[in-house]
């Protein structure tokens, strides 16, 4: 049927999303947030102990991610997204002391595992491969299923970039989830397998230009506003009931409920999400990167897993980090720091900190987990789901986010979906 107006419950990645969808079509919209500010997990603030404003983390994009770059089209953001103009990807070893670049070519046809200063130090072309096997990989089966997690190539390239991707152990992660996200990138060639990240923080590169342009059309982002629950009537919803009030739902107004996994099970009958998350810790550094650091630096044999540099501040992430939620925030501070004095060379104090835990950063990227994943669609006609736990065929990542409120969006509209996992 065609619906007259949307009301949207959630201003993450794919609310957000959503709602800028929907407003381009022409369909009068009304966007909520329970929090603060919109952003979700996206979300930048200013830490008054670094006396910095940062990205709660470093949340990476690929030059080839499509939802990414249309979404920031129809805003007119024009933050940059940083990153080589290239596939380049730095890497250190912390053990031995070893130092490397990947370097994958622009082209489709993979020649830079040909050439021995493009590929893994200690790999031969014979180690690559295999890793056709893993663009074949099925819902069923596990990367362990497919490729023998050990070698060079899995410890200096597979693990470490597949770790980032999936948020969980590679080797039990969802082999159609890395085959998807390998498609799209590494299958595609360098031009799309290049790293992006936002400068000068997330909410200049993405939510800014998204609420500011919302705003413009009309549309004013309602924050501090959470829903308690959703009535129901026959195949429809017909009542938001939120903190300061119930508001009803006609039969021609949809309903699309961007939020996290949990509440929306809490607020939606029988429905099925993942139910198993893992961890992300993110540190933060208020110091001026030394001259010459690399703006993203992978480490091997360590705790810290990629350095991201900015211009005031330098940035780590530690993906699959649930054996770090208990531990020590200013012992976290000083191994980590640790780590960061090694790899980039600096012999100075460690500098004022910050440590961000998330307990709950993304579902786990197993075949169990993935297989729980709604589509956007329901069982009431006009209820419709996003957010980077609903089925897209990637694992949870702003693309993946993107993707489902897009197709939230269209199905509202009732067109034809762009990404095709939706339904």
């Amino acid at each position: 049927m065609a619906f007259v107006r949307a009301e949207v419950v959630g201003a993450g990645m794919a609310g957000l999303a959503a709602a800028v969808e929907l407003t381009a079509a022409g369909l009068p919209v009304s966007l909520s947030e329970a929090g603060p500010r919109a952003g979700g997990r996206c979300r930048s603030y200013f830490d008054p102990s670094l006396g910095l404003t940062i990205d709660n983390g470093n949340h990476l994009v690929l030059a080839g991610n499509p939802a990414v770059a249309h979404f920031r089209a129809t805003v007119g953001a024009d933050a940059p997204l940083a990153g080589p103009p290239h596939a380049t990807f730095a890497f250190a070893d912390m053990a031995t002391g070893e130092r490397w670049t990947l370097r994958i070519n622009d082209g489709p046809v993979p020649w830079w595992v040909l050439v021995p200063s493009r590929r893994v130090p200690g790999s031969r072309l014979a180690d690559y491969l295999p890793l056709g096997r893993l663009l074949k990989g099925r819902a069923d089966q596990t990367i362990g299923d497919l490729v023998r997690p050990q070698g060079p190539v899995w410890e200096r390239m597979l693990h470490p970039v597949l770790l980032a991707a999936l948020n969980t152990d590679p080797a039990a992660s969802s082999a159609a989830l890395c085959a998807n996200v390998l498609a799209e990138t590494l299958a595609k060639g360098g031009r799309a397998s290049a790293p992006r990240v936002a400068v000068p923080t997330l909410a200049a590169a993405f939510i800014d230009p998204a609420v500011g342009w919302l705003e413009a059309q009309g549309v004013a982002l309602q924050t501090g506003r959470r829903l308690r629950g959703i009535r129901f009537e026959g195949d429809g919803v017909s009542a938001l009931e939120w903190a300061d009030g119930a508001q009803a739902i006609g039969a021609d107004e949809a309903v699309v409920l961007a939020v996290p996994a949990w509440v929306a099970a809490a607020l939606v009958p029988d429905l099925t999400v993942p139910d198993d998350h893992r961890s992300i810790l993110n540190a933060h550094f208020a110091c001026v990167p030394p001259p010459g650091a690399p703006e993203m630096l992978g480490l091997t044999n360590a705790t810290s897993e990629w350095i991201f540099t900015h211009p005031d501040r330098i940035s780590v992430t530690i993906s699959g980090a649930d054996r770090l939620m208990d531990e020590d925030r200013e012992a976290l501070a000083a191994m980590i720091w640790a780590e960061v004095a090694q790899a980039l060379g600096i012999t100075a104090p460690m500098p004022r900190w910050q440590i961000v835990k998330e307990k709950r950063a993304t579902f786990a990227a197993t075949p169990e987990q993935d297989a729980r994943r709604p589509h956007t669609n329901t069982r009431w006609r006009n209820l419709f789901l996003a957010g980077d736990w609903v089925q897209n065929g990637l694992p949870a990542t702003i693309e993946g986010a993107i993707r489902s409120g897009d197709s939230a969006a269209r199905l509202v509209l009732g067109q034809p979906l762009k990404y095709g996992k939706g339904q």
